[in-house]
């Protein structure tokens, strides 16, 4: 998939243009983006970036990064993304200024979006403005329960599968390897340790089953309590694999909760403890 940050990169050409943030590409985005694909049209998205909540000063926990995203809408059959720089200027474009001199620039005919989707100045444009201005606007229905809100609602309670079942594929941590304490190597389950964006949503604490490159992994997603830890530490335990992670990004899929952090009377004890969660994990099934 190519991926333009200007609309002068790319080609006028006949396309479907589907509109959006499309954070975390969940089934309701995938629906919007299926009927871009589905047009006959050159399946083009254009995407805004940083997330335009941010920009207007409002808190989002986001559920992928802009790498991720543009990966998830690669596998959507997207041939080509505009990722637009969000801010203050954009905000203040009127909503035919944006249509002329973006969609119509890069050869949209067909512009395909949410029903309730807003743009422009004031948030003043939609698709029936759009309709006006000549564009085949279509507005894709929403998938009744399925929405971002929610789905980091569910994350937040480390409900997994519940939010696998919107996002249609599992939950994901994203982050890079970095060097921890070193404390799993010497229990015998070495984790690769993930520093995550600080505008990523992390889910709830506890110990997951999940998997990253290909590999099981068993993740802790906590403050390590048997040491007295209080500083939020992301840790993958990758089954059966064996290489150097440091200095790598890593995606980690989440799958199932399985228990909740918690001390130990005894360095035996937790021992025992993630050797049942590795055996947890070797049992666990991918929503």
């Amino acid at each position: 998939m190519k991926v333009a940050r200007s609309v002068e990169e790319l080609e006028s050409r006949p396309r479907a243009a589907a509109i959006g943030t499309f954070d975390g590409v969940h089934r309701g985005h995938q629906q919007v983006i299926a009927a871009a694909v589905e047009s006959g049209l050159v399946p083009t998205v254009v995407t805004f970036d940083p997330h335009p909540r941010l920009v207007l000063g409002y808190a989002v926990e986001l559920l992928s990064t802009l790498q991720r995203r543009l990966e998830l809408l690669a596998e959507q059959g997207v041939e080509e993304t505009l990722v637009i720089g969000f801010d203050h200027e954009l905000q203040q474009l009127e909503p035919e200024d944006f249509a002329h001199s973006v969609l119509a620039k890069m050869g949209a005919s067909v512009v395909v979006a949410g029903e309730t989707f807003r743009f422009g100045h004031r948030r003043r444009g939609d698709l029936a403005l759009l309709r006006q201005l000549g564009f085949d606007a279509r507005a894709v229905p929403f998938l009744e329960g399925v929405s971002s809100t929610e789905i980091r609602r569910l994350l937040h309670e480390g409900d997994a599968a519940g939010a696998a079942g919107m996002l249609g594929r599992p939950a994901e941590v994203e982050g890079t390897v970095v060097v921890g304490d070193e404390r799993g190597g010497t229990l015998g389950f070495p984790t690769a340790n993930l520093a995550v964006e600080p505008q990523l949503l992390v889910p709830a604490y506890g110990i997951y089953a999940g998997a990253a490159r290909g590999a099981r992994a068993a993740i802790s997603i906590g403050t390590n309590p048997h040491y007295g830890g209080h500083e939020r530490k992301v840790e993958a335990f990758l089954l059966d694999f064996d290489g150097d992670l440091y200095g790598q990004r890593l995606v980690v899929e989440l799958w199932q909760r399985l228990r909740d952090e918690q001390s130990f009377k005894s360095e035996q004890a937790l021992i025992d403890q993630i050797a049942a969660d590795v055996e947890a994990t070797r049992r666990a099934t991918r929503p």
